[in-house]
């Protein structure tokens, strides 16, 4: 009997939604007769650890992406290039050995450039193939698409018409290697009684996190409707009470999904998992873009401007008037339904 082909997935380590927006893939590639073998670091690891306790899982170190506080992120993304291109090349070293060990028989690999080998199938999964910067655009869109052109098929997480990510995922020039695959959310939609006002989802790399983190208890602790704060630390395991605001420091797939649903008004940063996933639950955002992430504030103003959700910048936040704001904007409505031949997809393999 031939034994099952053993597929290495690794997610990005930047924040928490390029594992999180893997959990379909896995549960797809198990449900198609695949053995999957985690690779990841940090939370990431943390979660899909959580999330596929059964599954084997390797610490592979991930770049280790920093915000800085004060630094413009234009200029302290360039500052760490060096360092990005450092861990590319020594991930892709990492690679061969991992798949001699683990006798790997291909790769689908997050937003990690350096996952690609030429003995075996790798694939590159992102939804950004048009990367938003104010200065060395073209230099930028030169180095994403020299990376994935190395992999044999780039994933893009979005629909090819109607897509969810704008310009992102639709450039005016794709990667010839170019298939798109859908929108990816681990949740389930069904309707629920309302539970909480204020549902707040802390989410990204630090230090922006712990800003965000004690600007949302500030605003929340003291308000008389119910409010929960999901704290986005995977590692730790802590719930806090401050009046009516609950602070959890995590929650797995199931209780998330639950509360959203079961929540009005959700804050949260507009990273792009996230929107798939309040896309998928049809709920209704207020969002505050990471300061200096030009791919947050392009994703904000794009669902602004479709009058979906309000947003604000991190320095002019307001919550009294966010709450009022959100009123007028409609909030994800159904969306479409889209059928994902996996066993098409898989066949690379």
């Amino acid at each position: 009997m031939k034994s099952k082909k053993r597929i290495l997935l690794a997610p990005l380590d930047w924040g928490i939604g390029h594992a999180t927006r893997c959990i379909p893939i896995i549960k797809a590639l198990i449900a198609n007769n695949f053995t999957v073998v985690i690779a990841a670091d940090g939370r990431p690891l943390h979660l899909l650890s959580k999330e596929f306790p059964k599954l084997e899982i390797i610490r592979l170190p991930g770049y280790n992406i920093k915000y800085s506080s004060y630094l413009a992120m234009s200029i302290n993304m360039l500052l760490q290039v060096p360092k990005i291109i450092w861990n590319i090349k020594k991930e892709n070293t990492t690679l061969n050995d991992i798949i001699k060990d683990y006798k790997i028989d291909g790769v689908i690999s997050d937003n990690r450039f350096g996952l690609h080998a030429i003995k075996i199938p790798c694939v590159f999964i992102t939804h950004q193939l048009e990367i938003k910067s104010p200065y060395f655009t073209k230099k930028i869109q030169q180095f994403n698409y020299r990376y994935i052109n190395r992999f044999n098929v780039c994933w893009v997480i979005d629909n090819k018409e109607n897509n969810l990510a704008g310009k992102l995922s639709r450039p005016n020039i794709l990667p010839n290697n170019t298939i798109y695959i859908g929108t990816q959310s681990r949740f389930e939609y069904e309707k629920m009684a309302k539970k909480y006002d204020f549902l707040a989802i802390v989410s990204g790399p630090e230090t922006q996190r712990e800003i965000l983190e004690r600007g949302l208890t500030k605003a929340l602790q003291g308000r008389t409707e119910r409010s929960l704060i999901v704290l986005g630390k995977p590692e730790l395991n802590n719930t806090s009470q401050i009046g009516n605001l609950t602070i959890k420091s995590h929650l797995g797939t199931e209780e998330l999904n639950k509360v959203i649903l079961q929540s009005k008004l959700i804050i949260c940063r507009p990273g792009y998992s996230t929107i798939m996933d309040l896309e998928k639950l049809r709920s209704k955002a207020f969002f505050i873009p990471t300061p200096g992430q030009t791919e947050q504030e392009y994703l904000s103003k794009e669902l602004y401007q479709k009058n979906i959700c309000y947003y604000q910048n991190q320095n002019k936040f307001n919550f009294e008037k966010a709450i009022i704001e959100s009123e007028n904007y409609t909030g994800f409505s159904r969306p479409e339904k889209q059928i994902i031949n996996w066993k098409k997809l898989f066949s690379l393999f």
